[in-house]
């Protein structure tokens, strides 16, 4: 049990690692931004595992050495409450009155045999395993609380449930991250996800079909109180699940509030706005069209993004965008977001040509551009000014390039109540996590602490009661008890049972 516990102390200290730095698991993204910031760091903190903690060899090996080291406490624990379980009573003690609780009371009416059987019988119905002793004086000795180590051991046992839940459903536990825009469906299929975490027996197999719309995007904001104004106060995800031989069932997705489907937890992540842009090249052909999720950097979602037209002649073009739902001028005479919603929304581009890197068959993230060889045409030193637009306006490419033009998202449609916030997609990034050992890690935990409970508070004691026959006629009964274990309440219990016993010898 010692060594139980310290491994136990271990596991948690291990765990702290897993809360300082993220985790390849739960924070992907993060992992790739703490390598960009911390390079040489993060190369050691890799070479230890540190970016995946609870996979690594380390941890991995004192969960194991945990789990074994439980079973070999429980299993030896067990045979031998097992063989209590069949011992009797042990003999009533020579000494009563060294025990505690004495107590001695004289019954003058009654017999030695009589009163003995009164005292086996009410213990019986207290719960005790009784036996009697003749000797030179009758007695009865009991026993009781073996329910204690009873629910210890099943608390030992449930927590090796958990371990073995866990360590074995996480085998085929998997969990995948999606960005989608509204009206865009996700299908669930390997991919089409974002990015995605296998566990060890994961299998393609095991994905349920199914296809999730996002049908609607909506955000509350606070307007009334002005120290949190502009603060999201709730956010709402609309879906249609379309699953072959069901009926198109609805649902919302909320934070803290995930979506069953088909066994799988659809949770809430992230969101932000994904401008419609169209790029035509220099000979008027469309080399760009398509809705581009901007990443949000700060509260006020000022948000980045990049688009990529590898098919524009003459040249490539590239371009890095900031999206200001709300734009505000500094005195500087940058733009930045004042608001987070759609109220005065603004697309500023950053345009370089070039060679893009995407034609070697190297795979390139669609959340980065790389300028290395690239020359900026607007923005920045180019000495051209970065390009501004509003939804359903075009603007002129430098040097005879094309057109760009960020598309509204209302074009067709006549003017809503609300204004510009019909204007510009939403995106929002979901989790779909399937676990199956939940249930059971549920159950175990359940069980875990109804045997814990039991066994802090079912008493361990041992009651005995002796009739010794006086000379002048009649008894007197002697009363003692013995815990194992604190138990501060034995003495009141031996007086309590002396006196119910002696009041139904009277009657």
């Amino acid at each position: 049990m010692r060594v139980a516990l310290f491994l136990l102390l271990l596991l948690a200290i291990a765990a702290v690692p897993g809360s300082l730095v993220p985790q390849r698991t739960s924070d992907p993204n993060g992992v790739v931004k703490y390598r960009k910031d911390n390079p040489e760091l993060a190369q050691f903190l890799d070479s230890i595992q540190a970016f995946d903690v609870y996979t690594s060899v380390w941890f991995s090996s004192i969960y194991l050495l945990l789990f074994l080291s439980l079973i070999g406490c429980v299993i030896p624990r067990t045979l031998h409450h097992l063989k209590a379980l069949r011992t009797p009573p042990p003999k009533t003690p020579a000494r009563l009155e060294r025990l505690a609780g004495f107590t001695t009371v004289d019954a003058p009416e009654s017999d030695a045999a009589t009163a003995i059987d009164s005292a086996r019988a009410l213990l019986r119905k207290s719960g005790y395993r009784v036996r009697l002793f003749e000797g030179p004086h009758l007695s009865v000795s009991a026993e009781r609380g073996y329910l204690r180590e009873t629910g210890n051991l099943v608390f030992h046992t449930a927590l090796i449930g958990v371990l073995a839940s866990v360590a074995i459903g996480g085998g085929f536990t998997y969990t995948g991250q999606k960005v989608v825009v509204e009206g865009q469906p996700f299908v669930n299929v390997l991919s089409d996800y974002s990015s995605f975490k296998p566990g060890r027996f994961f299998d393609e197999s095991m994905l349920p079909p199914f296809r999730m719309v996002l049908d609607d995007f909506s955000v509350q904001y606070e307007l009334e109180n002005l120290n949190a104004y502009g603060f999201p106060t709730d956010f709402t995800a609309d879906v249609s699940i379309y699953a072959p031989g069901e009926a198109v069932s609805r649902g919302a997705v909320k934070v803290n509030e995930p979506l069953a489907v088909l066994g799988s937890d659809v949770f809430l992540l992230g969101n932000g706005y994904a401008p419609r842009i169209t790029v035509a090249d220099g000979d008027g052909n469309v080399a760009f069209t398509d809705i581009v999720p901007f990443l949000p950097q700060d509260a006020n979602l000022t948000s980045i993004g990049f688009i990529k037209a590898p098919d524009a002649l003459p040249e490539q073009v590239g371009m890095i965008g900031f999206f200001y739902p709300t734009a505000a001028e500094l005195p500087t005479g940058a733009l930045t977001s004042s608001f987070p919603d759609l109220l005065n929304p603004v697309l500023a581009l950053n345009v370089y040509t070039g060679d893009l890197g995407i034609d070697d068959g190297v795979a390139r993230s669609v959340y980065a551009l790389d300028i290395d060889g690239m020359t900026q045409v607007a923005g920045g030193d180019s000495g051209a000014a970065a390009i501004r637009l509003r939804p359903g306006e075009t603007a002129q490419l430098p040097n005879g390039l094309g057109t760009v033009t960020f598309e509204d998202a209302r074009s067709g449609s006549p003017e809503t109540a609300n204004g510009n916030r019909d204007s510009v997609l939403r995106f929002a990034t979901f989790d779909l996590t399937h676990d199956p050992s939940r249930a059971w890690v549920l159950g175990f935990a359940l069980l875990a602490v109804g045997g814990l409970l039991t066994s802090l508070f079912v008493p361990r004691r041992r009651v005995w009661v002796r009739a010794i026959e006086q000379e002048n006629g009649g008894i007197r009964l002697e009363y003692a008890g013995l815990a194992r274990g604190d138990d501060p309440a034995l003495d009141t219990a031996v007086a309590d049972f002396a006196a119910r016993h002696t009041a139904g010898l009277k009657s």
